[in-house]
């Protein structure tokens, strides 16, 4: 049996939590820090959470992929002087590269912890950058046939024919990744391929506009382009997605890697087709070549001997 005085003890505690619960309810600002980040971080608020940012995203994403094809088709139909899409290639893997080191810098918390990571990651870890370098460099060929079809093909027409890259994707998914699709998956792909099909018979029919930048445009380039990008775009993809899983390399660690390795691409490709412009310059390169040539002695090989290892 309790004495009173327990019981009395028992009452006054009872009474006293219930007096903190009531305090808590009207005032959450008296809660512990834990209680309250248990409260924000529960598996409800975070499923909200991804569930908003999934929806947010994937309207920024429609929309940029909109802005794309309409601004690369006026950039490359307005009455001004002409840039050269190599180099637009070039200055967007630039940008992006640094964008990705700011990020990663982000992710670590400093300066010098990121700047340590990626000398690690991309310097002493020479094996594993480059295995990026195929992606590297087939991303930086797919940005110069899409400047291609925006040449040659209407902003409508480029839009749609480019979303092919949907049904490559899936191809080399299910090649590479082997992973396998439903039914209203292979339905879905069927019916993308038929709409593509009848927007190019559409297009065909109309007359191309011609402008002081572009005299002619061809409607076959301008598709082979598209559908040359949609190939290098799906295939590229999954490959850098296969090797994103094969390691616990963040994702902003790996576009670093990628950029990194596409300027080098990219610049070449700037150069080859600028250099291209001047008769002069390609000759002047043959010529410094065929003299280098030329000039050159292959070493004699020294002979074995018995005694040589």
């Amino acid at each position: 049996m309790k004495s009173t005085g327990q019981k009395t003890e028992e009452i006054d505690q009872i009474q006293e939590e219930e007096v903190v619960t009531a305090d808590v309810q009207l005032n959450p600002e008296n809660m512990d820090i834990d209680e309250k980040k248990s409260q924000i971080y529960s598996p409800s608020n975070r499923l909200k959470h991804a569930g908003y940012i999934k929806y947010v995203s994937l309207v920024i994403l429609t929309i940029q992929n909109a802005a794309l094809g309409l601004s690369m088709r006026y950039a490359r139909t307005r009455e001004v002087v002409m840039f050269s899409p190599a180099a637009a290639v070039l200055m967007a893997e630039f940008v992006k590269l640094l964008i990705c080191i700011v990020l990663v810098i982000k992710e670590l918390g400093n300066l010098k912890k990121g700047i340590w990571s990626m000398y690690t990651t991309v310097i002493l870890n020479i094996k594993d950058t480059l295995r990026v370098s195929v992606p590297s460099f087939l991303y930086v060929v797919q940005n110069n046939l899409l400047y291609v079809s925006a040449s040659n093909l209407d902003a409508a027409t480029y839009q749609v024919t480019y979303q092919l890259k949907l049904l490559t994707t899936a191809f080399f998914a299910v090649i590479v990744l082997k992973r396998k699709l439903q039914r209203w998956q292979w339905c879905a792909l069927g019916l993308l391929a038929g709409g593509v099909a009848l927007v190019q018979l559409s297009s065909g029919a109309k007359e191309s506009k011609k402008t002081p930048n572009i005299q002619e445009q061809s409607k076959v380039i301008g598709f082979s382009a598209a559908l040359a990008a949609c190939f290098i775009s799906g295939f590229a993809g999954i490959y850098f997605e296969k090797v994103l899983k094969e390691s616990d390399i963040s994702v902003w660690m790996r576009n670093v890697q990628l950029s990194l390795l596409s300027l080098p691409f990219a610049t070449i490709t700037y150069l080859i087709k600028d250099s291209m412009k001047d008769l002069l310059v390609v000759g002047t390169l043959l010529v410094i070549g065929s003299i280098f040539l030329y000039g050159y002695v292959p070493k004699k090989k020294e002979p074995r001997t018995s005694l040589s290892v």
